[in-house]
């Protein structure tokens, strides 16, 4: 089941509002359709999940880790096996990589982007 919950998509909408420095540079990155044309959404609920960001074309979520996702690595896994039954390709990147190299992960997500969309 994909639909997300009510109180899932209440989290997705606050976290929109709350946003880290490195999603602010990653949606910098992604909003109106800067990577290969395609659109991408933040902080998009998908089932009892909220994608950090989510290309629903290309099944393709994107997720940005800080410091305690070394702490959930189990439920990360679990959550991206669900992701990934579901169809999607899940692609993760520290926060360090994001605000220190973003034309390395936006290169990354741009060719996974471009191979996805063939």
């Amino acid at each position: 089941m994909l639909k997300p919950s009510s109180r899932t998509q209440a989290n997705a909408r606050r976290s929109r509002q709350e946003s880290t420095m490195a999603e602010d540079a990653m949606w910098k990155l992604l909003r109106d359709r800067r990577l290969a044309g395609v659109k991408f959404r933040r902080q998009a609920p998908i089932g009892r999940y909220i994608a950090d960001f989510c290309c629903s074309a290309l099944r393709l979520i994107i997720e940005l880790d800080g410091g305690v996702h070394v702490l959930r690595a189990e439920s990360d896994a679990e959550r991206d096996a669900w992701l990934t039954a579901q169809g999607f390709t899940v692609l993760r990147f520290g926060n360090e990589a994001v605000l220190n190299n973003p034309a390395v992960v936006f290169e990354a997500v741009r060719q996974v982007t471009v191979q996805q969309a063939r």
